[in-house]
C-alpha cells in the first residue's frame, strides 16, 4: 500500500512539474497531492525555490535514509475472516475493494456534498440514492479521465474551477411587444481554457435566441378589453 502511494506520488509531482501553474496554484496543488498521498509524502524531500514563479523550478527527491528506516521498522499486514474459500489473493483483492468503497463515501460526503435528507417513502429513498449514485459515477469519470489526461489534478479542483463560470438569459423588449431572450453562458478564462484542453473537452455552441410573443398576446387582450 505504501508503494502504491509513494509511486502515485511520484508521478503527481512529474506531472506537476510540467504544468503551467503560478506559485499559489501549485501550492494548493501539492498540498492536495500530500494528503492524498499520506505518510507516504514524508519519504519525498520537495523543493519550492521562493522566487519560483512557474511549477517548473518544483524539485523533489526520494530521502533513501528515511525510506530504509521505514522499512526496517515495518511489521505484517494481518487480515483475519471467516471466508474459508479463495485464494489468499483474492481476499486481499476483496479488502481493497472495500477501502474503495469507503474513499466513495468520504468523497459524496466532503467533494459532491451530499448531506443527508430523511425521506418518508420507500421512492423517494431509492430516488436519492440513485441521485447520489449518478453523481458518483460522473466524478469516478472524471478522476480518470484526469488521471491519463491531466495528472495532479483533482475533481475537486476541477469543480471549483469551473464553478465561476456561470449562464445567464438576456432578456431584450422589442418594439412590437416581443420579447427576445438569450441564454449565454460566460466566456472561459485562462485557466479554464488549460483545463478543456488537457481534457480534450469543446464548449457547446451557444444556444440560438428564443423569441416570445406573451407580451404582445398580454397587450391586445387588454385592448380588446
Amino acid at each position: 500500500m505504501r508503494r502504491r502511494r509513494l509511486r502515485r506520488y511520484v508521478e503527481r509531482l512529474k506531472a506537476l512539474q510540467t504544468q503551467q501553474l503560478g506559485r499559489d496554484q501549485l501550492l494548493m496543488k501539492l498540498g492536495a497531492a500530500r494528503h492524498e498521498a499520506g505518510r507516504a509524502s514524508s519519504l519525498v524531500k520537495v523543493s519550492i525555490p521562493k522566487d519560483a514563479a512557474t511549477a517548473a523550478s518544483l524539485a523533489f527527491a526520494l530521502d533513501r535514509d528515511k525510506l530504509r528506516q521505514v522499512r526496517r521498522r515495518e511489521g505484517r499486514y494481518l487480515l483475519r475472516t471467516n471466508i474459508a474459500a479463495g485464494e489468499p489473493a483474492q481476499l486481499w483483492s476483496f479488502y481493497i475493494q472495500l477501502t474503495e468503497v469507503e474513499q466513495a463515501f468520504k468523497e459524496i460526503k466532503h467533494d459532491l456534498a451530499v448531506r443527508p435528507i430523511f425521506h418518508k417513502t420507500e421512492e423517494r429513498i431509492e430516488a436519492h440514492i440513485f441521485v447520489a449514485f449518478l453523481a458518483y459515477c460522473l466524478q469516478a469519470t472524471l478522476k480518470a479521465q484526469l488521471r491519463q489526461l491531466a495528472g495532479g489534478t483533482t475533481p475537486r479542483e476541477v469543480l471549483e474551477c469551473f464553478k465561476t463560470m456561470q449562464m445567464v438569459d438576456v432578456k431584450l423588449p422589442t418594439t412590437d411587444g416581443r420579447e427576445l431572450t438569450l441564454t449565454r453562458y460566460t466566456q472561459p478564462e485562462a485557466v479554464h481554457r488549460m483545463l478543456l484542453d488537457q481534457l480534450r473537452l469543446q464548449l457547446p455552441g451557444q444556444p440560438p435566441p428564443r423569441i416570445s410573443a406573451r407580451q404582445l398576446q398580454q397587450a391586445r387582450a387588454v385592448s380588446a378589453l
